[in-house]
């Protein structure tokens, strides 16, 4: 079977101004796709663009809750790839984080990624072969302490994306859900942690930069791949892999790792 044809039409990319989204924005002009790229600082987006001939560039705050049906008016030309990347970080117990700043990473983690779906899936299924790209995490496969809210977020990105897959089945739209594991992005360095000292916040991100190892570059390319390829899970990194056969082989007593391996 031939390749997914990400010539066809054009892929909207968020959290494309840094990352794993400015990475897989330039992957995916290089295999033909024209691009519409999200972001909320527009600075930032404007430089992964410069080399990008035709790319629509779309400042936004995803939180918003307007922001999907606004995208979606945006964008124009034919889409069919809907990549689902943006995404926050936010550390710290249960009991330590404020309503406000959960809330807050659910509507860009999660809420996003629905209301996106949402708003673009007429235009998808107009197209002879489409594919919604939903970016999870590691901690969509496992929960550590200290990451409630952001497990959570992730969590639900996996059970939306598999829910709607088989929703979608035999359709021309597919879905893929994309579970990285330590890749080297600020989404650490610039995570909110609102009971931390400096010190502690300090700790906390020299402990995280020692887990994100691989290159967004190769993160890309693991996931253009895997589009290329249709399939419906991307795990990207030999972190990822593994991490999914210890929730498998060990579902209950993988817990025990993690506290130690998180110093909790």
């Amino acid at each position: 079977m031939a390749e997914f044809c990400f010539s066809a039409g054009v892929a909207v990319v968020t959290g494309a101004a840094s990352g794993i989204g400015a990475a897989l924005a330039l992957e995916l002009a290089r295999r033909g796709a024209a691009l519409a790229l999200v972001d909320n600082d527009g600075a930032r987006l404007e430089r992964v663009a410069a080399g990008l001939a035709g790319a629509s560039l779309h400042v936004l705050d995803l939180a918003a809750p307007e922001a999907a049906a606004r995208l979606a008016e945006a964008v124009s030309g034919p889409v069919n790839l809907l990549v689902n990347n943006a995404g926050v970080a936010l550390g710290g117990n249960f009991d330590e984080v404020p309503a406000e700043d959960f809330d807050w990473l659910m509507a860009i983690n999660f809420g996003a990624v629905v209301a996106l779906s949402r708003a673009f899936l007429p235009r998808l299924r107009e197209r002879p072969e489409a594919r919604i790209v939903n970016v999870s995490s590691v901690f969509g496969l496992i929960a550590p302490p200290g990451q409630t809210a952001y497990a959570a977020s992730k969590f639900a990105v996996r059970g939306f994306s598999d829910a709607l897959r088989a929703e979608l089945h035999g359709s021309n739209v597919g879905v893929s859900l994309v579970h990285p594991g330590g890749v080297r992005t600020n989404i650490a360095a610039n995570a909110r942690r609102p009971a931390a000292s400096a010190a502690e916040l300090a700790d906390m991100k020299r402990r995280w930069n020692k887990l994100l190892r691989m290159p967004p570059e190769r993160a890309a390319t693991i996931i253009a791949q895997g589009i290329a390829r249709r399939r419906d899970r991307i795990l990207v990194g030999v972190d990822a892999h593994a991490i999914d056969a210890v929730q498998r082989l060990f579902p209950v007593s993988h817990a025990g790792m993690l506290r130690r391996l998180f110093g909790a």
